[in-house]
């Protein structure tokens, strides 16, 4: 779902201004998201617009949301942080922000490099469906992506696919043996609250069906030793993600939030001729991850 803001609350972002924020840990503390929260909600049409974006994540049917913040990036810049800062805002309404990566800020610099693997989230080419932080016994229950440039060479769509629609178009079967703990992928160091290794993992990791997170990372076909009927039931769901799947191009200030037990997400190839493209001028993205508060279910 894409979510414009009303021109009403743009006018009266762009003049609000909201203080630093403080860390508790890797996590934002809970006196700046109070203070952000009294700040924004005071600003007209503001929770309006949170809780359509709360219900794109979390209603029937939903999982993902673009919040279309073009127009104030435009404004601000993101050289002062203000913008950052009202983009945090804005997360904090959803849920808590926090870096598992204690050696990166809070938010993450996603940039391209020409000489870094393709598949990976900083390299030119494909990068099939994922769920971020696979192996950690608490994922991030969502992943969400601010687009500061997109290729200026017009590649890399974003890809998103609903994980247990996919799921449920599988063969009894092959749901039976993605349930099972055959699965496994990646290293597991120095990371912050998303609990621990989980080594191997089930990929359908719910009691019930349509529950819980889809543990699946295109990657494990290719980087794991998975026995035949475990890599073939993970091949069928490959194959449906991609079917089922939507794309769009991420543009200037565009704000993807994607709920980590529907949806998973990738990318398409960004556009050949990327060692042409000074680095500065390359697509750049800045990850933040959100841990949904105690207690709340609707993430569910």
């Amino acid at each position: 779902m894409f979510i414009d803001i009303p021109s009403e609350l743009e006018a009266a972002l762009i003049d609000r201004s909201l203080p630093p924020w403080e860390l508790d840990g890797s996590f934002l503390a809970q006196s700046t998201m109070a203070e952000y929260r009294t700040e924004l909600t005071a600003t007209l049409r503001f929770e309006e617009t949170a809780a359509t974006l709360r219900h794109a994540l979390t209603g029937e049917g939903g999982g993902y949301a673009v919040l279309r913040l073009g127009n104030l990036v435009k404004e601000l810049g993101t050289d002062d942080g203000r913008f950052l800062r009202l983009v945090t805002g804005f997360a904090a309404e959803v849920a808590v922000p926090f870096s598992p990566f204690p050696r990166w800020p809070l938010w993450k610099d996603i940039g391209v490099k020409v000489d870094k693997d393709p598949g990976k989230s900083s390299g030119i080419g494909y990068n099939a469906f994922h769920m971020d932080l696979v192996n950690g016994t608490l994922p991030p229950d969502y992943t969400t992506l601010l687009c500061v440039r997109p290729d200026p060479l017009g590649g890399g769509p974003s890809i998103l696919s609903d994980a247990h629609a996919a799921v449920a178009r599988l063969s009894e079967d092959s749901r039976a043996l993605l349930a099972e703990s055959a699965y496994h992928y990646g290293t597991f160091f120095d990371l912050f609250g998303v609990g621990e290794e989980y080594k191997p993992f089930p990929i359908l990791d719910g009691s019930d069906p349509g529950e819980g997170f889809v543990r699946f990372t295109a990657k494990m076909l290719e980087r794991s030793e998975l026995g035949q009927a475990h890599a073939d039931a993970a091949r069928e769901l490959a194959a449906e993600l991609v079917r089922g799947q939507v794309s769009f191009m991420l543009q200037p200030g565009d704000y993807l939030i994607v709920n980590q037990r529907r949806f998973l997400h990738g990318r398409e190839a960004l556009h050949s001729g990327q060692e042409t493209v000074p680095v500065s001028d390359r697509r750049l993205l800045l990850q933040l991850f959100l841990r949904a508060r105690a207690g709340d279910d609707s993430v569910a």
